[in-house]
């Protein structure tokens, strides 16, 4: 629990239970896992731990200010969230089961810091996010 801390001190928030206990979730997930407010608050239930949703929303609302965490906006109306990490991803949605995956591809970079170039633009920040039916079931399911 002791780097949790730190992480909550370094951006300047006060450590308090349920922020550890939200972080620990996000820290712990997989490469390429996105978690809801709604999926981190059932993860806390399953877990036992006393924290409403009212509370992870303002956390998570928390740690996008103190640039913890990373919000996305994908298809559908629903805001997801992963811990800010130092390298670029982008990400690929399936539109009919909502599973994100993350890729990274230097190609596209080079591809997208020429056509900004070229339009006379130095790319500052960017956001890719491609929509497509994943293979996993999704693909072969009649729509």
């Amino acid at each position: 629990m002791a780097l949790e801390n730190q992480e909550l001190r370094k951006a300047g928030l006060k450590v308090t239970l349920p922020r550890v206990k939200i972080y620990q979730i996000l820290e712990r997930a997989g490469e390429g896992d996105h978690f809801s407010a709604e999926d981190i608050y059932k993860l806390l239930m399953e877990q036992g731990e006393d924290v409403g949703l009212a509370t992870v929303y303002r956390v998570l609302t928390q740690f996008e200010a103190a640039g913890l965490v990373s919000r996305h906006h994908f298809e559908g109306g629903h805001s997801v969230f992963e811990l800010a990490r130092d390298e670029h991803h982008d990400h690929v949605v399936c539109v009919k089961c909502g599973r994100v995956r993350e890729f990274t591809e230097p190609k596209v970079s080079e591809i997208l810091d020429k056509v900004a170039d070229e339009l006379g633009f130095t790319i500052t920040d960017r956001t890719l996010y491609l929509y497509g039916v994943c293979k996993d079931g999704c693909e072969d399911k009649n729509s």
